[in-house]
């Protein structure tokens, strides 16, 4: 940790302390959040003013669960992190005291973010990325609302398993039928007393 300092807080005549960080400890967080920038394939930025602190472990919980990167960064850390990826277009938007979902499924960062959201009126979302795209609160809202890749793998799998389930079972009714049109025949013979 970097040396402790106090400094006033934005409320008049209170202090507050606060921890700074040294230059390699910034180097290793923009090297942290860079190697997780590399892999990802979306970043959610969401407002968390005022959060208590078992809410947010809560939600790094979950985003720990669904494979999400959560981190409350510095922007000046996460700028340099984003420079020269499909995400510095983000870059702009980083104003505020944000929080930072990053992972490699673009619907698992959304809906663990988004999901958190709504449970929360002290944790707005405020954009986000995929890369080369910009995306506002509301396309974040929509990633969210798809379904996540596990389902859509189920589906396919669902849809590709049918036929082949349906193709076994006339394969299976053809002996069957046999068998019963056997049985048919002999019942009729053993009727006629031919048998």
């Amino acid at each position: 940790m970097g040396p402790v300092t106090r400094s006033m807080s934005p409320l008049p005549n209170e202090w507050r302390w606060t921890l700074s960080l040294n230059l390699q400890q910034k180097q290793a967080v923009v090297a942290e959040v860079a190697k997780q920038v590399a892999g990802a394939q979306a970043i959610v930025m969401a407002e968390n003013r005022g959060m208590a602190v078992a809410a947010m472990t809560q939600l790094r919980a979950k985003a720990r669960a669904s494979g999400v990167y959560f981190r409350v960064v510095k922007n000046t850390l996460v700028r340099r992190a984003v420079a020269d990826t499909p995400f510095a277009a983000l870059a702009d938007r980083m104003v505020g005291p944000l929080a930072y979902g990053i992972g490699a499924d673009p619907v698992a960062v959304a809906k663990v973010l988004n999901d958190f959201a709504k449970g929360n009126d002290k944790f707005v979302i405020t954009g986000g990325a995929m890369p080369g795209q910009v995306m506002s609160a509301k396309d974040i809202a929509a990633l969210a609302a798809l379904p996540s890749r596990e389902e859509l793998i189920a589906r396919l799998l669902g849809t590709m398993q049918a036929p082949i389930v349906k193709l076994v079972r006339t394969l299976n009714e053809i002996p069957s039928r046999f068998a019963r049109t056997l049985a048919a025949v002999r019942d009729a013979k053993a009727a006629a007393g031919l048998a």
